[in-house]
């Protein structure tokens, strides 16, 4: 199988370094990343400056290793569009092993999902990765990697639905605590929004981001309560936003008779 790995921690985070060295093992893999962090870029893209590209001694085993000055979003969008050759072309996107989980209505700010989903915007199976944890150590990641590469033995048959991705958060455990998989829906938000005024040494005024985490019932389906649960989430997610139900409400509110000629 050919992938293509890339994150939104950088070409030197330990999760895409111990992703790349698991997978390599068994696939070819291309990998195109952010050559800093580029956390939280949510699904940007680099349009008003020149887009970077260099090509590095492969990583950790892969085929090729490019890092580029852009986005998350750039380095899948110029990879497929740009510097993979036709024989190149991944069968999967992945995204990570991002340091910190990406759950609930906080993967809208999220690089690492916002990675995957370019994939699936061009048509390619996509999953994004995180490790429910700060921890950056490299060996934290080892575990993720291992149910990564087991995941796609799973899955390889597995027909993607279009515009959609898998978003996986894995507990930071060992091993032996987890309690299984568990197949989830997005839950609500991650932390509640509170800000801290505080006082800088020269009395100007700052907010720090001080939000506490929000609790869900223990058998919610969510990916939140997964995850508190000890269980890995694996969450399908579709980038199609439009709203089905409402449409047909506001087209009878806005659209029926001659009501679309108001204005």
């Amino acid at each position: 199988m050919k992938i293509l790995i890339s994150n939104d921690d950088g070409i030197a985070a330990n999760g895409i370094r111990a992703l790349t060295t698991k997978l390599a093992k068994h696939h070819d893999v291309y990998v195109v990343a952010p050559d800093r962090e580029r956390s939280a870029a949510g699904h940007s893209l680099t349009l008003h400056t020149p887009l970077r590209v260099e090509e590095l001694d492969p990583l950790a085993g892969s085929k090729r290793t490019w890092i580029t000055t852009g986005t998350p979003g750039d380095c899948v969008k110029i990879a497929i569009n740009a510097i993979l050759s036709p024989e190149e072309m991944p069968d999967i996107v992945i995204s990570g092993i991002n340091h910190g989980p990406n759950l609930g209505s906080d993967i809208l700010y999220s690089g690492t999902v916002s990675c995957a989903m370019e994939g699936a915007m061009m048509g390619i199976p996509s999953m994004a990765v995180s490790l429910a944890s700060m921890e950056t150590e490299y060996d934290s990641f080892k575990f993720t990697a291992k149910f990564v590469n087991e995941l796609l033995k799973k899955i390889e048959k597995f027909p993607f639905p279009e515009k959609s991705i898998l978003n996986v958060n894995v507990p930071a455990l060992e091993p032996d605590d987890i309690a299984g998989v568990a197949i989830t829906e997005l839950g609500g938000k991650m932390f509640t929004n509170e800000y801290e005024k505080r006082m800088d040494p020269r009395g100007k005024v700052y907010y720090w981001m001080a939000g506490e985490l929000v609790t869900e019932p223990e058998d919610a389906k969510t990916d939140i309560a997964a995850v508190r649960n000890n269980k890995i989430s694996i969450t399908p997610v579709t980038f199609d936003m439009t709203n089905e139900e409402t449409m047909t409400s506001l087209a009878e509110e806005l659209c029926t008779g001659d009501k679309c000629n108001w204005f």
